[in-house]
């Protein structure tokens, strides 16, 4: 296609006069190889946790876009985001999810790789190359920026590219209360090991669009906020993390915000009353109540005001990354063509948590969200129809 018609999608398919979106913004196949180009290859992209590897040698295997990439710790203790190809023929030099290893070996002719991404071995090295080929020349390909925010590693291939806290603007106070301590304090990230993945038959953008703030689709859980699935699985109000602010459908809340960055990143988060009160979130937990609570107390007095605005109850992360604080859940839209979406979902606690309260929080998850939860079968119907 001409360039100038690529140039021009933009207008073809949105309005900006009238607002109208046309529904080919979801399967337009051209349009989908531009945001490959122009957004996937471009933007920060969420990779995984820290906690993931957490000593020297360690390994994920995760994506960013469509493309595969290894996100390692060397032995120097650095972290490093790699393009999962060979750099002789383009075989994937990793094809595990996750382990330890001091080198990646490519199975089609060996080249091996250190876990830094220099390239360490070449079988017949010195009859087939010579000893000439400058293995310092041919390492894996490593990502042009990296950053680590307090436990989330996030990186981007476009070294023009501004910087992370840059990029994220004005979300970052949203961002920071998603991952630190339900009491306001500093983060201590402890992976739930096992991501979730699982395909859906539609666009990625239907996700990440969804959970950037669309409250209006409420009507679609009408069936859980009916069954009234709290953090302990009793029946009633559908109440998550009263510590944090955020205590479901009770009269406390005043206020719902749809924070939108001119970044294109936005979220839905709560604004309580100055005199709110702490409200019970776990009554079947004693254990949980008392951590909460003491929480809620310690996050009042060294938050002050701020402790009344919700870090949100989800958000997303321009393209494709979303939070999800009711759920304590980072998920990846990832783009499997313009029909398919592959869901990616990780999870996390705070590591100094009482065991009782880790336990019930994954449980919840396990009920509320992923492919067997509630909510996500709505909501995964709603947008394979709606494709």
């Amino acid at each position: 296609m001409a360039l100038d018609t690529r140039q021009g999608i933009g207008s073809r398919l949105v309005n900006t006069e009238t607002g109208v979106i046309s529904r080919d913004i979801f399967v337009d196949e051209e349009l989908y190889k531009l945001e490959q180009e122009r957004v996937f290859a471009r933007a920060w992209l969420f990779i995984g946790f820290e906690d993931q590897v957490k000593k020297p040698g360690d390994y994920f295997v995760s994506r960013m876009g469509e493309e595969s990439v290894i996100l390692s710790r060397d032995r120097d203790d650095t972290l490093h985001v790699f393009l999962n190809s060979c750099r002789h023929r383009g075989m994937k030099v990793c094809r595990y999810d996750e382990g330890n290893t001091p080198v990646f070996t490519c199975p089609y002719h060996g080249w091996s790789y250190g876990g830094d991404g220099s390239l360490v071995g070449v079988p017949r090295y010195k009859d087939a190359y010579r000893e000439e080929l400058d293995k310092s020349q041919w390492g894996l390909v490593e990502v042009a920026q990296l950053a680590n925010f307090k436990g989330l590693i996030w990186a981007t291939w476009d070294p023009k590219a501004p910087s992370f806290e840059e990029y994220i603007g004005d979300m970052k106070p949203f961002l920071e209360g998603f991952v630190d301590k339900p009491d306001g304090s500093d983060a201590d990230l402890e992976f739930i090991p096992g991501v979730y993945k699982w395909t859906i038959p539609c666009n990625w953008k239907w996700g990440a669009e969804n959970f950037i703030g669309d409250a209006y689709h409420n009507p679609s859980h009408r069936s859980v906020d009916l069954v009234g699935i709290s953090p302990t699985g009793g029946q009633g109000r559908h109440l998550q993390h009263s510590a944090r602010g955020k205590i479901g459908a009770n009269e406390q809340y005043v206020n719902q915000v749809l924070n939108i960055s001119h970044h294109g990143h936005g979220r839905l988060s709560f604004v309580l009353p100055e005199d709110h009160e702490y409200m019970s979130g776990y009554p079947g937990s004693a254990v949980a109540e008392q951590y909460f609570q003491e929480a809620n107390t310690k996050r009042r007095k060294l938050l002050g005001d701020r402790a009344r605005v919700n870090p949100g109850m989800v958000g997303t992360f321009f393209p494709n990354g979303t939070t999800g604080t009711a759920q304590h859940t980072m998920c990846v839209w990832q783009p499997n063509g313009p029909d398919s979406t592959e869901q990616w979902r990780w999870y996390f606690v705070q590591r100094d948590a009482p065991q009782e309260v880790k336990d019930l929080i994954r449980h919840f998850m396990m009920r509320y969200g992923g492919p067997a939860g509630l909510t996500e079968e709505d909501d995964m119907e709603n947008w394979n129809y709606a494709h």
